[in-house]
């Protein structure tokens, strides 16, 4: 083999310098996986919005069946992935073992399928926000099918719901993946109110503390994020601290406008196209830019 191949292995194969991008995990662990977890969120969909996603048969005499067998379904996938996530941030000084994670992954994928039933009410408040807020929608089958939003916005509050289980690294995987097929970025962590709706949506970042009211209105290119965060006395940033906007309710975001720090943005407020916000906006206050 080429000489200097042998010394790029050699130096790849270094543990001085993959440490930190490298991770070690003990024999017989399982990874997260990507595909599978794909697989899981449209699982999710047929269950959710069934006859638009999965089997398209599906009707009111079959409903009980296809329900219940992609339930079945989805518990068995869910729980592998929720106990790869937990193999994955586990320590070997935290006491329980990747061998002893069966039966919480178990818990934890039966605690979200209670859940989903929530899930979908809040998706359909989204799915009329989306249908209201477009004069070009012509059905909520078209919004579903169609609309990016809705498919970023699915995987965020399936995500946001495993976070509140605790479920380590799968959420923000799962957001990712709609981050990377749409263009729309949100973290789980956010806290969204009902009927959101994202118009376009390419382009939005939503950060992990923003918190949105009801009937928040967005469109493509707006940006909730954090102004540089305070750093420790070993000048490392400082973790989990409220550091992204409060938007109230009634609230329209127009294009490509940002809004940095802790702010508040008042009930009824809007914030007009191309706009720099980072102080408080009052309620029902309107900022345009000066012509």
């Amino acid at each position: 083999m080429n000489k200097k191949i042998l010394d790029a292995i050699k130096r790849l194969s270094d543990i001085e310098g993959f440490r930190d991008v490298c991770h070690q995990h003990n024999e017989n662990n399982p990874m997260p996986s990507v595909e599978v977890l794909d697989e899981i969120v449209q699982l999710i969909r047929a269950i959710l919005f069934p006859g638009y996603f999965g089997n398209a048969a599906v009707n009111t005499k079959t409903m009980l069946y296809h329900i219940g067998v992609n339930i079945d379904k989805l518990q068995v996938m869910l729980s592998s992935q929720i106990k790869a996530g937990l193999c994955f941030e586990s320590r070997p000084d935290a006491g329980i073992s990747c061998y002893d994670m069966d039966k919480l992954a178990r818990e934890k994928s039966t605690e979200f399928i209670i859940m989903l039933p929530h899930i979908r009410e809040e998706l359909h408040t989204d799915v009329i926000a989306a249908f209201n807020g477009d004069p070009a929608a012509k059905s909520f089958g078209e919004v579903i099918f169609c609309y990016p939003s809705i498919r970023a916005i699915s995987n965020y509050r399936i995500a946001n719901a495993l976070l509140h289980l605790d479920v380590p690294l799968i959420p923000r995987i799962i957001t990712e993946m709609a981050h990377s097929e749409t263009g729309i970025d949100i973290h789980p962590g956010a806290t969204i109110g009902e009927y959101f709706t994202i118009d376009h949506g390419t382009g939005v970042v939503i950060g992990e503390t923003a918190i949105l009211g009801n009937n928040v209105k967005m469109y493509q290119g707006v940006t909730l994020g954090a102004k540089s965060f305070p750093l420790d006395e070993n000048g490392n940033p400082i973790k989990g601290i409220q550091r992204h906007p409060r938007i109230g309710n009634n609230v329209i975001i127009y294009s490509n406008s940002t809004i940095l720090g802790t702010v508040t943005v008042g009930d009824g407020a809007v914030i007009g196209g191309n706009i720099w916000v980072d102080t408080d906006v009052a309620p029902g206050a309107k900022l345009v830019q000066h012509k």
